[in-house]
């Protein structure tokens, strides 16, 4: 009965074994002995199950899944095999019978609260427990084949939703009143409701729709373009701000499938655009394509940045490149897949060497201060002799 309600599928048996194996080899290799996996996005990864549980991967022997609760929907979920517990408690006595407790362990300790961290030293009583974050965004940078299935089926949904974006997008109607149309036709192509990030007070709403003067105001959150919102209490996204001619809206919508996030930008206009948007957007364009022409496996994250940054500063427009002022951001892409802010990153920092099967968000824009912003952001999967685009929309300006 569980599966006939369920929109997606589940995760392929082959595809968890995989995964558990690539993480065993980087375990190996950094000296740990055993993982306890307790963050809902890295349970899901390794298990295909998002209940209450825990799970431990030892680096000799088969992982052990933990479940509180729902046991049930975890059975039918997972192809793991389950072990019931009435409370986490019970995990100590049971690792110990077989003998997992020993050597490095790891856990997530880039997600898990200090607290949280000594709670679980504490059930366990061991101490040899160190960061095995890095290892767990090592193994989940690179997509299978399944996973960009998931990916591209979330890039539908963007389109489906830029197409109803044209026919909402009015003069005089307000932002939060197109993102609530957005987001209800996303809901009925499927949307999952959620975006997910990592990290302490990271959080998102998956449509943000800007216009004008609310474009350039900058918020705590690491992006170029926030929004206002209509609260100081979220302090993004879409506001009352109505509508008018000749100033970009800029829809910024985050896909959402079967767990996988894309995140793709598009530029509406009433009317023709003031000259400085139309070059912007002709300069983000160039950007993109010249990405699309450069990148592929083996070429560092840092020389796209580059290119980019020196386009931008070719056609004057460095100063509003990816915000203004204090709203400068240090990025040009970021990773996607079940979180929206995974690895690859794409700075002038960050030496990564791309390979294939990473997918990521790029999106060159640029704020003008007191006018309004503009730009565009496509999603690549990384191929050994190119970049492929996750959606086939238009990159033009769309005008209503």
């Amino acid at each position: 009965m569980l599966k006939s309600l369920n929109l997606c599928e589940f995760t392929p048996k082959e595809e968890i074994e995989n995964r558990i194996i690539e993480l065993k080899k980087r375990m190996a290799e950094h000296g740990f002995s055993f993982a306890v996996i307790i963050q809902n996005v890295d349970l899901f990864y390794f298990t295909g199950s998002l209940q209450n549980a825990i799970l431990v991967v030892p680096l000799d022997g088969e992982p052990v899944f933990f479940v509180l609760k729902s046991l049930n929907r975890a059975v039918v979920e997972t192809s793991l095999k389950i072990t019931p517990i009435k409370r986490d408690k019970d995990v100590k006595d049971i690792l110990t019978d077989m003998k997992i407790l020993k050597g490095r362990g790891g856990m997530e300790l880039d997600v898990v609260p200090v607290t949280v961290f000594e709670r679980w030293k504490n059930i366990l009583g061991y101490d040899n427990i160190t960061d095995i974050s890095r290892l767990i965004k090592d193994v989940r940078v690179i997509k299978s084949p399944f996973e960009l299935e998931q990916i591209k089926r979330s890039g539908e949904i963007i389109g489906h939703v830029f197409k109803k974006a044209k026919e909402v997008i009015r003069e005089g109607v307000r932002e939060i009143d197109i993102d609530a149309a957005l987001v209800a036709e996303g809901r009925r192509m499927g949307h999952q409701g959620l975006l997910r990030m990592r990290g302490l007070n990271q959080e998102m709403m998956n449509c943000f729709v800007t216009h004008g003067y609310s474009a350039t105001i900058p918020s705590g959150a690491d992006v170029p373009i926030s929004g206002v919102g209509i609260t100081p209490a979220i302090g993004q996204g879409s506001s009352i701000n109505r509508i008018g001619r000749g100033v970009p809206v800029l829809v910024d919508y985050g896909g959402g499938y079967n767990g996988y996030i894309t995140d793709e930008t598009r530029a509406f206009a009433v009317g023709d655009m003031k000259e400085i948007f139309k070059k912007g957007h002709a300069v983000a364009a160039d950007i993109i394509e010249d990405a699309m022409i450069f990148g592929k496996e083996g070429v560092v994250g840092t020389e796209i940045f580059t290119r980019a940054l020196h386009k931008a500063g070719k056609e004057g427009l460095d100063d509003y490149f990816m915000g203004h002022g204090e709203g400068k951001v240090g990025f040009i892409g970021h990773g996607l897949g079940l979180e929206i802010n995974e690895l690859p990153v794409i700075t002038p920092r960050h030496e990564i060497i791309l390979k294939e099967g990473m997918v990521f968000a790029f999106e060159p824009k640029f704020v003008i201060p007191g006018e309004g912003a503009i730009g565009i952001e496509v999603d690549f999967i990384v191929r050994k002799h190119r970049l492929e685009r996750v959606t086939d929309t238009s990159m033009d300006v769309v005008y209503v």
